[in-house]
């Protein structure tokens, strides 16, 4: 037993890959490719441990209708519409037609591309038309990966969306542990602090934040 949570070493994060990940070969290959053409933010894709972890969640919940906010090279929206049901759908939310281009090919492959419904626009204008279109409330899972100045904008546009118990799921709210240096005043480490700030104060949903990869902070809408 402990009452902290256990310093991951590389000997420990490797185990618990080989022990634990179950990551299909196409998801494998996206974070292959993805590295091999941007190296340099790599790692702005999600760890596969934190993938299967996600698809968890929205099996948990009996996910349907979903939100991906920040799709990059489309590994998060790969990982959820593979544990959806046949008649799951994915919105997916980002403006680079590069990048989401890689990620529509691996859709395909992984025969998933009819789950995911690509929106390319701002995602606040993508989630405003949702809600305008009557969809309030009928969303059960969301994950926030995107611009972190925006995360308080997207996080209440996506709180309306949601039904009561489903689950948002935010991303990067570590930042490699510089949230907790009050030193650090980096525009994107002060944007999730205050942003995390506000979350913990928010009686509207169920908080946990998770030390998975860059931190996850699940928050259930009550």
């Amino acid at each position: 037993m402990s009452d902290v949570t256990l310093n991951l070493t590389p000997e420990v994060y490797d185990y618990l890959q080989r022990i634990s990940l179950r990551e299909p070969r196409v998801l494998k290959a996206l974070r292959e490719e993805t590295h091999r053409l941007a190296s340099h933010l790599s790692r702005m894709q999600i760890s596969p441990e934190q993938g299967q972890f996600m698809a968890l969640l929205a099996e948990l919940i009996g996910a349907k209708k979903t939100l991906d906010i920040g799709v990059f090279t489309g590994y998060s929206a790969l990982v959820v519409a593979l544990a959806l049901p046949p008649e799951g759908k994915v919105v997916g939310c980002d403006v680079s037609v590069e990048w989401t281009t890689i990620a529509q090919h691996f859709w395909e492959e992984a025969g998933v591309a009819n789950k995911i419904d690509l929106r390319l626009a701002p995602a606040l204008e993508t989630l405003q038309k949702l809600i305008d279109q009557g969809e309030a409330g009928t969303f059960d899972f969301a994950f926030i990966d995107a611009d972190k100045s925006n995360y308080p904008y997207y996080y209440e546009k996506v709180l309306t969306l949601l039904r009561p118990g489903g689950l948002i799921a935010v991303d990067n709210v570590l930042q490699r542990g510089r949230v907790a240096d009050p030193d650090n005043h980096d525009k994107e480490v002060v944007a999730i602090r205050q942003f995390n700030d506000r979350l913990h104060q928010d009686e509207r949903v169920t908080i946990s934040m998770v030390p998975i990869a860059d931190g996850l902070t699940l928050a259930r809408k009550r």
